[in-house]
């Protein structure tokens, strides 16, 4: 009689142990979604949504080409959050049998109108009134273009005008690349080199070598 008894406890507590166990792979079942967002007027993807699962921490990022792939469950409710567009939901099918399944999602453009702002130099209208009185309008464009070109200030300026950071770097590479070419060898004489002949020759035309501290 004890030895039934104990075939039948073991008997049900094996069959409560596989019911469980069958329970709980049922709820464990997993499926990989992928699929594509894409733009729901142009078609064209969109990239970098945000795409979570509702209730839990889990989600995913779609790349530059609107491309996303993550693993859910069946029931699950995926959601989308884009800046550019509206939050979007995609509902998962509860009977849902298979290992993969693939979906293009579509979102709507959200576009904000914002009120128009107009920019002024002046705060007030009374101070735009008081400069435009106050304008000098005596030059003319003819004027105001010979003393852009008159002689003495394109010659002050030319005296006194420095290289920029993009001049300045266009020379250390072009010494850099003069020193590479007569690497390992002797270096260039431009006493016999034409080109520089034809610069000191311009260079003493216009008087870049003239004394100017001379009284």
């Amino acid at each position: 009689m004890k030895k039934d008894i104990f075939l039948i406890s073991l008997f049900l507590s094996f069959a409560i142990n596989v019911m469980f166990a069958q329970q709980t792979h049922k709820e464990e079942k997993f499926i990989q979604i992928s699929g594509v967002v894409v733009d729901a007027d142009s078609l064209k993807p969109v990239p970098f949504v945000s795409i979570l699962i509702k209730g839990t921490k889990r989600g995913t990022i779609t790349d530059y080409y609107g491309f996303f792939t993550l693993v859910a469950s069946p029931g699950d409710e995926l959601q989308f959050f884009s800046l550019n567009h509206k939050n979007g939901v995609y509902k998962l099918d509860d009977t849902l049998q298979q290992t993969h399944y693939y979906i293009i999602h579509s979102l709507v453009k959200d576009t904000i109108q914002l009120p128009s702002v107009s920019v002024y130099p002046w705060p007030t209208k009374e101070e735009f009134k008081k400069a435009f009185l106050n304008l000098d309008l005596s030059d003319t464009d003819y004027d105001r273009a010979a003393k852009n070109l008159d002689r003495k200030e394109l010659s002050y300026n030319e005296r006194n005008y420095t290289m920029d950071a993009q001049a300045n770097y266009q020379y250390a590479m072009q010494q850099q690349l003069t020193k590479m070419y007569s690497l390992g060898q002797y270096p260039t004489i431009n006493l016999l080199n034409p080109i520089a002949w034809a610069q000191f020759i311009e260079a003493w035309r216009k008087g870049k070598f003239k004394n100017n501290n001379k009284k």
